[in-house]
């Protein structure tokens, strides 16, 4: 069991995926048989929260050992984390009580620093303003590929309301520019592995801008192929954050993820 304190308003759905990873991983089986009480009242839906509702998660220790990550480096400053594919930055976060200095979509997998000090915390978003970290993202993506190998601009509108971001060649208002490069590594048939990387960090970026290139990310239901998706049963985008490096505090790091991407069964 358990138990949490809303502080914001928020759905249910989103409040779970905020602060609990195994109540995320489970919310659907927790909801069915009732195991999810506000203010000790049973709930089978996706209800409003206001700030002040107590919510308890029935799960069981088997539930809660369900591990959300794993320890790449824990240091002094910060730790380097393996996050898994299901769990947000933010229920992540919660779960160490530490601050993230950069996020990972949720159904994405891989490396993510979270900041032990404000001192780091700072110098981290420094860094990653000024384009100093390196990110290499490992994808399964469509093979659409015209290049083997680009590196790429455009332009990232975000639509705030529906969570979702625009990809344009030209500039417009309200688009700010992207960079993304790629490399093909393997290509099997309809699918191709590809090395990523993210010269600048905005929403759903690799996803958008690689779904605007005709070579969506496999498993993305919100940017991707629909038919594809379906063929091969992916539900979740086959796109991992595998390398990161930087400069800090005197010191170089570079870490890799032990997550990997990996094709679906041939259809």
């Amino acid at each position: 069991m358990k138990k949490f304190t809303v502080k914001t308003p928020s759905l249910l759905r989103d409040f779970t995926d905020a602060v609990y990873p195994q109540g995320s991983f489970y919310y659907s089986a927790l909801l069915k048989s009732g195991d999810i009480r506000v203010n000790g009242i049973k709930v089978r839906s996706n209800i409003p929260l206001k700030p002040g509702d107590e919510v308890v998660y029935y799960t069981t220790p088997k539930m809660e050992q369900k591990p959300s990550h794993s320890l790449i480096y824990g240091g002094q400053s910060f730790v380097v984390c393996d996050k898994f594919s299901g769990v947000s930055t933010e229920a992540l976060a919660s779960e160490l009580n530490l601050s993230p200095v950069h996020r990972l979509d949720r159904n994405t997998t891989g490396l993510i620093i979270f900041a032990k000090t404000k001192e780091a915390e700072g110098e981290f978003l420094r860094l990653f303003k000024e384009h100093k970290i390196t990110k290499n993202y490992i994808a399964v993506c469509e093979n659409n590929f015209k290049s083997p190998a680009a590196d790429m601009t455009a332009y990232l509108y975000k639509d705030e309301k529906k969570g979702q971001v625009t990809i344009s060649a030209l500039p417009a208002k309200g688009y700010v520019p992207i960079r993304t490069g790629y490399r093909v590594l393997e290509s099997r048939g309809e699918l191709a592995m590809v090395r990523i990387t993210l010269h600048t960090g905005k929403t759903h970026q690799i996803r958008a801008h690689m779904a605007y290139i005709g070579c969506p990310v496999l498993g993305d239901e919100k940017y991707g192929d629909a038919e594809l998706n379906k063929k091969y049963s992916a539900r979740r985008q086959q796109l991992n954050s595998n390398e990161l490096a930087f400069s800090f505090d005197g010191r170089d790091y570079r870490f890799k993820s032990s997550l990997t991407p990996s094709y679906p069964p041939e259809k």
